[in-house]
Protein backbone atom coordinates (compact mmCIF):
# COMPACT_ATOMS: atom_id res chain seq x y z
CA UNK A 1 0.00 0.00 0.00
CA UNK A 2 1.11 3.32 -0.58
CA UNK A 3 0.49 6.97 0.46
CA UNK A 4 -1.48 9.16 -1.76
CA UNK A 5 0.92 11.51 -1.19
CA UNK A 6 3.01 10.00 -3.43
CA UNK A 7 0.39 8.65 -6.36
CA UNK A 8 1.68 11.27 -8.51
CA UNK A 9 4.83 11.23 -7.91
CA UNK A 10 4.84 7.46 -8.36
CA UNK A 11 2.91 7.95 -11.56
CA UNK A 12 5.06 10.34 -12.99
CA UNK A 13 8.41 8.95 -11.96
CA UNK A 14 7.51 5.33 -13.47
CA UNK A 15 6.11 7.17 -16.83
CA UNK A 16 9.66 8.63 -17.53
CA UNK A 17 11.97 5.86 -16.63
CA UNK A 18 9.64 3.51 -18.98
CA UNK A 19 9.39 6.32 -21.40
CA UNK A 20 13.30 7.30 -21.39
CA UNK A 21 13.75 2.79 -21.22
CA UNK A 22 12.23 2.67 -24.30
CA UNK A 23 13.46 5.47 -26.19
CA UNK A 24 17.06 4.34 -25.51
CA UNK A 25 16.04 0.37 -26.46
CA UNK A 26 14.81 2.16 -30.02
CA UNK A 27 17.46 4.15 -30.79
CA UNK A 28 20.24 1.01 -30.09
CA UNK A 29 18.19 -1.13 -32.28
CA UNK A 30 17.65 -3.60 -29.18
CA UNK A 31 19.28 -4.44 -25.96
CA UNK A 32 22.71 -3.99 -25.54
CA UNK A 33 25.27 -3.33 -22.32
CA UNK A 34 24.38 0.44 -22.20
CA UNK A 35 20.59 0.02 -22.91
CA UNK A 36 20.83 -2.98 -19.99
CA UNK A 37 22.24 -0.73 -17.64
CA UNK A 38 20.06 1.82 -18.09
CA UNK A 39 17.16 -0.08 -17.57
CA UNK A 40 19.12 -1.84 -14.70
CA UNK A 41 19.45 1.48 -12.66
CA UNK A 42 15.93 2.77 -13.44
CA UNK A 43 14.65 -0.43 -12.08
CA UNK A 44 16.37 0.94 -9.10
CA UNK A 45 15.60 4.02 -8.43
CA UNK A 46 11.79 2.71 -9.15
CA UNK A 47 12.24 0.72 -6.18
CA UNK A 48 13.65 3.25 -3.82
CA UNK A 49 10.51 5.51 -4.72
CA UNK A 50 8.24 3.21 -4.08
CA UNK A 51 9.77 2.14 -0.97
CA UNK A 52 9.54 5.73 -0.08
CA UNK A 53 5.95 6.02 0.05
CA UNK A 54 5.17 2.88 1.25
CA UNK A 55 1.96 3.50 4.29
CA UNK A 56 2.36 0.13 5.94
CA UNK A 57 -0.64 -0.29 8.37
CA UNK A 58 -0.13 -0.18 11.87
CA UNK A 59 -0.88 -1.30 15.08
CA UNK A 60 -2.28 1.36 17.56
CA UNK A 61 -3.32 0.44 20.69
CA UNK A 62 -4.86 3.47 21.92
CA UNK A 63 -4.71 4.55 25.41
CA UNK A 64 -5.06 7.61 27.09
CA UNK A 65 -1.97 7.71 28.96
CA UNK A 66 0.84 6.83 26.44
CA UNK A 67 2.37 8.96 23.77
CA UNK A 68 3.14 7.22 20.89
CA UNK A 69 6.11 8.05 18.17
CA UNK A 70 4.37 10.25 15.34
CA UNK A 71 7.06 8.63 13.01
CA UNK A 72 9.26 6.23 12.03
CA UNK A 73 13.29 6.67 12.83
CA UNK A 74 15.83 6.90 15.51
CA UNK A 75 15.63 9.01 18.61
CA UNK A 76 18.12 11.48 18.34
CA UNK A 77 17.21 14.19 20.92
CA UNK A 78 15.53 13.95 24.75
CA UNK A 79 16.29 16.77 27.26
CA UNK A 80 14.64 19.44 28.35
CA UNK A 81 14.22 22.68 26.60
CA UNK A 82 12.06 25.65 26.78
CA UNK A 83 9.43 25.96 24.28
CA UNK A 84 9.00 29.58 22.69
CA UNK A 85 6.35 29.51 20.08
CA UNK A 86 3.47 28.28 22.11
CA UNK A 87 4.12 26.89 26.00
CA UNK A 88 6.77 29.33 26.86
CA UNK A 89 7.99 26.70 29.65
CA UNK A 90 9.96 24.09 30.11
CA UNK A 91 8.92 20.83 28.25
CA UNK A 92 10.87 17.63 27.52
CA UNK A 93 12.16 17.09 23.75
CA UNK A 94 11.85 13.92 22.07
CA UNK A 95 12.98 14.64 18.88
CA UNK A 96 13.33 11.44 15.85
CA UNK A 97 15.22 11.40 13.17
CA UNK A 98 13.67 9.83 9.65
CA UNK A 99 16.15 8.96 7.12
CA UNK A 100 15.07 8.81 3.47
CA UNK A 101 14.56 4.70 4.13
CA UNK A 102 11.95 5.08 6.90
CA UNK A 103 8.38 5.48 6.72
CA UNK A 104 7.47 9.02 6.22
CA UNK A 105 3.86 8.86 7.22
CA UNK A 106 3.29 10.65 10.45
CA UNK A 107 0.83 10.06 12.97
CA UNK A 108 -1.15 11.72 15.81
CA UNK A 109 0.73 11.15 19.20
CA UNK A 110 -2.58 11.04 21.22
CA UNK A 111 -6.13 11.23 20.37
CA UNK A 112 -7.37 14.83 21.79
CA UNK A 113 -8.57 17.82 20.11
CA UNK A 114 -6.21 20.21 17.75
CA UNK A 115 -5.72 23.46 19.58
CA UNK A 116 -2.72 24.93 17.21
CA UNK A 117 -1.82 24.25 13.90
CA UNK A 118 0.66 26.36 11.74
CA UNK A 119 3.26 25.98 9.20
CA UNK A 120 6.31 28.14 8.81
CA UNK A 121 8.36 28.61 5.52
CA UNK A 122 11.81 28.46 6.36
CA UNK A 123 15.60 27.06 5.61
CA UNK A 124 16.51 23.89 4.60
CA UNK A 125 19.46 22.77 6.97
CA UNK A 126 20.26 19.50 7.51
CA UNK A 127 17.63 18.03 9.94
CA UNK A 128 20.12 17.84 12.86
CA UNK A 129 21.37 20.88 12.88
CA UNK A 130 21.06 23.19 15.99
CA UNK A 131 18.78 25.58 14.15
CA UNK A 132 16.98 23.61 11.94
CA UNK A 133 13.78 23.57 14.41
CA UNK A 134 13.74 27.26 14.41
CA UNK A 135 14.78 28.29 10.77
CA UNK A 136 14.28 25.04 8.67
CA UNK A 137 10.39 24.74 6.97
CA UNK A 138 8.21 23.34 9.31
CA UNK A 139 5.09 22.98 11.06
CA UNK A 140 3.86 23.06 14.54
CA UNK A 141 0.35 21.20 16.02
CA UNK A 142 -0.83 21.07 19.64
CA UNK A 143 -3.25 17.97 20.32
CA UNK A 144 -4.71 18.42 24.08
CA UNK A 145 -6.84 15.68 26.31
CA UNK A 146 -7.75 15.60 29.53
CA UNK A 147 -5.22 12.69 30.39
CA UNK A 148 -1.75 13.96 29.06
CA UNK A 149 -3.06 17.80 28.54
CA UNK A 150 -1.23 19.48 25.54
CA UNK A 151 1.05 17.70 23.64
CA UNK A 152 3.37 19.44 20.65
CA UNK A 153 5.05 18.08 17.78
CA UNK A 154 6.65 20.04 14.74
CA UNK A 155 7.18 18.26 11.31
CA UNK A 156 10.68 19.97 10.39
CA UNK A 157 12.01 20.09 7.08
CA UNK A 158 15.79 18.71 6.39
CA UNK A 159 18.54 19.11 3.53
CA UNK A 160 16.65 16.79 1.51
CA UNK A 161 12.77 17.26 2.66
CA UNK A 162 11.30 20.02 0.70
CA UNK A 163 7.47 19.60 1.11
CA UNK A 164 5.79 19.21 4.40
CA UNK A 165 2.18 18.23 4.32
CA UNK A 166 0.08 19.09 7.18
CA UNK A 167 -3.58 18.01 7.63
CA UNK A 168 -4.20 18.95 10.95
CA UNK A 169 -6.41 22.09 11.60
CA UNK A 170 -7.62 24.33 14.63
CA UNK A 171 -10.46 22.26 16.64
CA UNK A 172 -10.16 19.49 14.26
CA UNK A 173 -10.47 16.01 16.45
CA UNK A 174 -7.09 13.84 16.35
CA UNK A 175 -7.11 10.19 16.37
CA UNK A 176 -3.94 8.29 18.18
CA UNK A 177 -2.14 6.82 15.49
CA UNK A 178 -4.29 8.43 12.44
CA UNK A 179 -2.27 10.07 9.69
CA UNK A 180 -1.43 14.08 10.43
CA UNK A 181 0.48 14.46 7.47
CA UNK A 182 3.81 13.54 4.88
CA UNK A 183 7.00 14.65 5.07
CA UNK A 184 9.02 13.72 1.95
CA UNK A 185 12.73 12.65 1.68
CA UNK A 186 14.20 12.77 4.74
CA UNK A 187 13.04 14.99 7.84
CA UNK A 188 12.91 15.15 11.92
CA UNK A 189 9.84 15.41 14.20
CA UNK A 190 10.37 17.25 17.69
CA UNK A 191 7.83 16.38 20.44
CA UNK A 192 7.66 18.29 23.23
CA UNK A 193 5.89 16.54 26.14
CA UNK A 194 5.22 17.97 29.97
CA UNK A 195 7.81 17.39 32.27
CA UNK A 196 5.91 14.86 34.43
CA UNK A 197 5.45 12.46 31.54
CA UNK A 198 7.73 9.43 31.99
CA UNK A 199 10.15 8.44 28.94
CA UNK A 200 9.99 4.57 27.46
CA UNK A 201 12.58 5.36 25.11
CA UNK A 202 16.50 6.24 24.35
CA UNK A 203 18.47 7.93 22.62
CA UNK A 204 19.28 5.87 19.66
CA UNK A 205 16.27 3.74 20.01
CA UNK A 206 14.68 2.95 16.33
CA UNK A 207 10.64 3.71 16.76
CA UNK A 208 7.52 3.02 15.03
CA UNK A 209 5.26 5.58 14.30
CA UNK A 210 1.86 4.70 15.35
CA UNK A 211 2.89 1.68 17.79
CA UNK A 212 6.05 2.51 19.85
CA UNK A 213 5.17 4.24 23.24
CA UNK A 214 7.51 7.35 23.23
CA UNK A 215 6.08 8.44 26.89
CA UNK A 216 3.31 8.13 29.89
CA UNK A 217 1.52 10.77 31.31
Amino acid sequence: MFHKEGFAIIRNTLTSLIAIDATAWYFAGGFNWLVNLLIFASTVFAILVLQFFRNPKRNTIRNANHIIAPADGKVVVIEEVTEHEYFNDKRIQVSIFMSPLNVHVNRYPITGEVKFAKYHPGKFLVAWHPKSSIENERTTVVVENETTGPILFRQIAGAVARRIVMYSKKDDKATQGADMGFIKFGSRIDLFLPLNATINTNIDDAVRGGETVIATC
